[in-house]
């Protein structure tokens, strides 16, 4: 009783809660009592405190290893801003300087500070552990303690020696092992290294009902991205990729179209990744473009969105991610893009590992792609990988899978043909050598066990191999069949798939849809292709005004915008200046010069027809080429020859004039006098620019032809082309 009433003062007095969640108490009771203690709790349960407050009860520091640097400080800052005192929550690691240490060792040796947080690799150097042996350790918490194991998702092997550093600080310290994901394999594991086998195990449900998971084929994916944001105006989001340069494109093309969006990855120093996570918290930004490392321990509850651009290695991996969605219980969508092209991406990257680590890479990426493929309950499958059962009807639409149509099969006669090919041929099989025999497809393997002359060979070639990833994917969903990890993949059969061949009954399956082809690297269509068909009517209202316009100005009226930017005007409808810039051919400077007009009349002719605008938005041109825009105009500003610059981008002159008639085009000034004044006398370029003063339309064929092709090269009458679009129209 005593102690349950200190605990309930402590955690209102200093954490501001007034009840526990879940198993929060009995946890925090169970360290209190020293005893080892073992919790599994999903993302946003409430991990942090079931070390944080029996630390603050107890006598002595308890040592916290965490592996990650922002993590920790994350942590110690709010321990600080709770407690209002900067001594009771130190970190020691790589970031800190000789008189920092001193100031750490000095609060710890004086009895101030309750925690103690530490990195695998700082906890094994010889002068750290000299020095925790002189001070009381209360207990030892190992925070992500899928570290540990081979099979978790970010496999850190200082995480192995945690235990014998704890026994050369001291004898009987109690260990607390915490994480958010962790299969029964990679429960096993930590346990073992650990030496924490009598450890009392605290298991919270791995289900979030908040969440909506969502599979799509990698198609247009920027685009779709950015649809998607801009439907979520104002909600705060993170988008996922596995490389850092996708990182940074993303990143760029969001903010190109109007999103306020930062990088975060390990190539970013760490002053800048600090400030991107704060502006994250505070709201300055509403979307972080990361790779995995960004997120952990980040205490955001009101993340309402997770993208994953590239599919994630594991399952683990992707149930950490997603579980950053959604911490307060409010609204979280989680959407991952799929392609089989990412999948050789990643299988590629394992090529050059150990052949262990090869293997177990294979298997928990083979989890990763059954998961996209299949149409079964995205969290029915989920929860079985942790080794959860769960009942679909509980979902209640909150999946892509379970909110559409499905198809269901007879399963009965199929799987009672795979359960007793399997008890009689023995359990040294793998999904694919199965799949390979019933569809009748002989190789290697198949032909030295003799099974391309087994009676079932080829049985269920009509059904195509659809069905029967469907039917052996649900086998094991549905516990007939085990997955032997630690052995290949192997299948097994269980308690129930041996009851069913003793006694079948009728069970109906799930059929998976066929995954719709990504594009080429989920590629974007061509941005003309946007809206549908143009709007005669109002393409010649447009005309009209930019013929009124360019008299005006005295300039020809493909200056003002050419006729691509308004056959795109006539799709898309832009109604603001904002939008007006996604307009392919008009840039910023383009916008402001001349849109006004053009969005008023759009506008008004919007309202007067009443015109259902399309949402398919025009997304502004890719970052990369944006990165390539950027680097020609500084070029250019430096007065660098165009051939040189072309060199060094590693592009044909050719493709380079195109890219700088691009930049012009959009309503950037460039002076290219020094270029052109070389190559072509003043005379000659008077003629060409009193040519294109005149002229109806901006086509170089045609000024070669009316000036004489004797005269001028199609390269002149081009670079003087974009000198006049430059000088009279930016």
């Amino acid at each position: 009783m005593e102690i349950e009433k200190r605990l309930f003062d402590n955690l209102q007095e200093f954490f501001g809660f007034d009840t526990f969640k879940g198993d929060q108490e009995a946890i925090i009771t169970n360290i209190l009592q020293k005893k080892d203690t073992f919790v599994i709790m999903p993302t946003g349960g409430g991990k942090s405190i079931c070390y944080q407050l029996p630390a603050l009860m107890s006598e002595g520091t308890a040592i916290v290893i965490s592996p990650l640097i922002a993590l920790m400080k994350n942590q110690v800052d709010q321990l600080r801003s709770f407690g209002g005192d900067d001594s009771i929550a130190h970190f020691l690691n790589s970031s800190l300087n000789k008189s920092d240490i001193t100031r750490v060792r000095q609060d710890v040796m004086a009895g101030k500070t309750k925690l103690l947080y530490v990195a695998p690799e700082s906890l094994a150097k010889a002068e750290n552990v000299e020095f925790l042996k002189l001070i009381t350790v209360s207990f030892v918490a190992v925070d992500e303690a899928h570290c540990i194991s081979e099979w978790g998702h970010d496999f850190r092997p200082e995480y192995r020696k945690i235990r014998s550093v704890i026994n050369s600080i001291g004898s009987n310290i109690p260990v607390i092992a915490l994480t958010a994901t962790a299969t029964p394999k990679v429960q096993s594991d930590i346990r073992k290294n650990l030496q924490m086998n009598d450890a009392t195990l605290f298991k919270s449900s791995f289900n979030r009902p908040n969440l909506y998971y969502e599979v799509r084929p990698k198609r247009n994916v920027v685009k779709e991205i950015v649809r998607f944001i801009k439907n979520n105006t104002g909600k705060s989001g993170i988008i996922y990729c596995l490389s850092r340069k996708k990182v940074e494109e993303i990143a760029e093309v969001l903010n190109i179209n109007g999103i306020r969006a930062l990088p975060y990855h390990a190539g970013l120093d760490a002053k800048t990744r600090a400030d991107t996570q704060d502006k994250f918290l505070m709201e300055d930004v509403e979307v972080i473009v990361a790779t995995i490392a960004f997120g952990m321990g980040i205490d955001k509850p009101d993340v309402r969105y997770v993208i994953h651009h590239d599919i994630p290695k594991s399952m683990e991996g992707y149930y950490q991610e997603t579980g950053r969605a959604g911490r307060d219980g409010g609204e979280g969508y989680c959407l991952a893009f799929y392609s089989e092209k990412d999948i050789e991406k990643l299988t590629k990257f394992m090529k050059d590992k150990p052949v262990s680590e090869r293997e177990i890479g294979t298997q928990i990426l083979k989890e990763v792609i059954d998961y996209s493929e299949s149409s079964v309950c995205r969290r029915k499958q989920i929860l079985h990988y942790f080794g959860e059962n769960f009942d679909e009807t509980g979902c209640n639409s909150m999946c892509d899978n379970c909110s559409s149509q499905q198809t269901h099969f007879d399963a009965e006669d199929s799987l009672l043909n795979v359960l007793k090919f399997i008890q009689e041929q023995g359990e040294k099989f793998d999904d694919h050598h199965i799949i390979n025999v019933f569809m009748g497809q002989n190789n290697q393997p198949v032909s030295s066990y003799k099974h391309d002359t087994h009676p079932l060979f080829g049985s269920g070639k009509e059904h195509g191999v659809i069905y029967w990833k469907s039917l052996i994917r649900q086998a094991v969903l549905n516990n007939f069949l085990a997955k032997d990890i630690d052995h290949y993949g192997l299948l097994m059969l269980t308690e129930s798939g041996r009851r069913f061949i003793e006694n079948p009954y009728g069970i109906r399956f799930i059929l998976n849809k066929p995954m719709e082809a990504a594009t080429e690297d989920g590629g974007e269509e061509p941005a003309q292709q946007g809206g549908g068909a143009v709007d005669t009517q109002l393409l010649k209202m447009l005309k009209e005004l930019r013929k009124k316009i360019a008299k005006q100005k005295g300039l020809p009226p493909f200056v003002v915008f050419q006729d691509p930017s308004l056959d795109e005007m006539c799709t898309h409808y832009p109604i603001t200046i904002d939008e007006l810039k996604q307009i392919h051919g008009v840039g910023a400077g383009k916008a402001l010069k001349f849109g006004a007009q053009f969005v008023e009349l759009i506008k008004q002719y919007v309202t007067e027809n009443e015109i259902d605008r399309p949402q398919d938005l025009v997304i502004k041109g890719t970052a990369n080429k944006s990165a390539l825009k950027v680097s020609i105009i500084q070029n250019i500003d430096r007065k660098i020859g165009l051939e040189d610059i072309a060199h060094s981008k590693g592009i044909t002159y050719e493709d380079l004039l195109k890219e700088v008639e691009s930049i012009v085009n959009s309503g950037t000034k460039l002076n290219l006098g020094y270029f052109v004044d070389e190559i072509i006398d003043e005379d000659r370029q008077d003629e060409v620019f009193d040519y294109f003063r005149s002229a109806e339309i901006d086509s170089i064929d045609q000024a070669l032809r009316d000036l004489g092709p004797e005269d001028y090269t199609y390269e002149e009458i081009q670079l003087m082309r974009i000198k006049f679009m430059s000088e009279l129209g930016n």
